[in-house]
């Protein structure tokens, strides 16, 4: 029987005060709780650490824009009930066209996150016991990421440079081949094999220096090659079974190759990698759980991530840009908080974290979690899925570093 509305205010006034309220008023992380009915959902936030494995952050990439806008990333993360994110960038939107660009705005791109951290007086997490220690603290926190090794330009002695700057997640391919390609891209023509020779030393070094190695937007050949070199679990940060293709058929064909097979998925399970599912193709939170769901029923619970491929802070769009044509697949680019239509529904590559979905009103780890539910998922499994999994790659990469 419905509710009046004065049964319905009662009931969130018990529930400020008996249930996430007081975890409220306990863990400033959860203010956004008091728009949530179910004090489990907000139990759960609260426990878990939730984390986003590929989060565009974006930021300038030329010296004479830095530092940029002040960006709200604190405020955002708070509001999204995640405790941490892979903040990442990528050097290629715009074309590279002299040697040595890729490195410079990568070197840009570090300077202007280290001063939107220092702004939102934030940290990047370094190991997995800086991530629990700002979980207890009740403080977000970030993984330095960067979405293609471009910035190298063949120098692997540049990554150990990146390490002291802070990167621990290395996504090794990007859209454009690098200037001394690391191998296929899946979006691009074949012509390496697979892994290059550069690729293999790559990954060996970031196996040695403690970088987790992340093999989205490779083919098959690729991730199959890099699985025989490393010597620590990869992740797949950003991706989805390509049996989930959603309803939108414009965004169907475009995100196809950027989808993964089942078979391909269990053979990066078997070797201990976790596999991040994004919020492409979904167009409720309960069709993402679903989406889930699928990954983890072909994988297990012990390989499924959260990788959404959105943006929790405003765009940036640098002035140099303003003359070239943003790339029509850009993930996490400039053209992503675009509310531009195809088929009728809204284009959601790469789209506000916190707005990932028409009508989100909570933030958005809440609503995942409570969509997590209602596809059958228990608090435990969810851990797993919302940060757990995550945890044990980047441990298993990061420690004793």
């Amino acid at each position: 029987m419905e509710k009046s509305p004065q049964e319905w205010s009662r009931r969130k006034f018990m529930y400020t005060l008996t249930g996430a309220g007081t975890l409220a008023m306990l863990n400033p992380m959860i203010t956004w709780a008091a728009e949530i009915y179910d004090p489990r959902i907000a139990a759960i936030v609260a426990k878990t650490i939730g984390i986003d494995t590929h989060n565009h952050i974006d930021v300038p990439l030329n010296t004479l824009e830095l530092p940029g806008p002040k960006i709200d990333l604190i405020g955002e993360m708070k509001k999204s009930g995640l405790s941490a994110i892979c903040m990442t960038f990528a050097v290629d939107y715009q074309k590279l066209t002299t040697e040595g660009q890729a490195y410079d705005r990568f070197l840009n791109g570090l300077t202007a996150m280290d001063k939107a951290l220092e702004s939102n007086n934030m940290k990047r997490s370094l190991n997995l016991f800086d991530i629990e220690s700002a979980h207890k603290k009740q403080q977000p926190t970030v993984i330095q990421s960067v979405e293609g090794a471009h910035f190298l330009e063949g120098k692997l002695d540049r990554l150990e440079v990146a390490y002291k700057r802070g990167l621990r997640h290395l996504t090794l391919l990007h859209d454009n081949d690098a200037s001394v390609p690391l191998g296929d891209v899946f979006t691009n023509p074949v012509q390496f094999g697979g892994l290059t020779p550069f690729g293999v030393e790559v990954i060996k070094e970031c196996n040695r220096l403690g970088i987790l190695v992340d093999l989205s937007h490779g083919t098959n050949d690729m991730v199959n090659a890099a699985l025989k070199v490393t010597n620590k679990p990869v992740l797949i940060s950003h991706t989805g079974l390509d049996t989930r293709l959603g309803q939108n058929e414009f965004m169907s064909k475009m995100m196809r190759p950027r989808l993964i097979s089942k078979e391909q998925a269990k053979i990066v399970a078997n070797t201990g990698g976790v596999i991040g599912v994004w919020t492409h193709l979904a167009d409720s939170p309960l069709e993402y759980a679903e989406n889930i769901k699928a990954m983890v029923d072909v994988v297990g619970i012990d390989h499924v991530a959260i990788g959404t491929d959105t943006k929790l802070t405003p765009p940036y769009r640098s002035p140099e840009s303003l003359n070239h044509k943003p790339d029509e697949h850009r993930e996490g680019g400039e053209k992503s908080n675009d509310k531009e239509k195809h088929g009728g529904k809204p284009n959601k590559m790469g789209g506000g974290t916190n707005e990932a979905w028409q009508g989100q009103k909570e933030g958005f780890y809440y609503v995942v979690v409570e969509a997590l539910l209602k596809v059958g998922f228990n608090e435990d499994e969810i851990g797993k899925i919302g940060g757990g999994n995550f945890l044990r790659v980047f441990d298993a990469a990061t420690k004793g570093h």
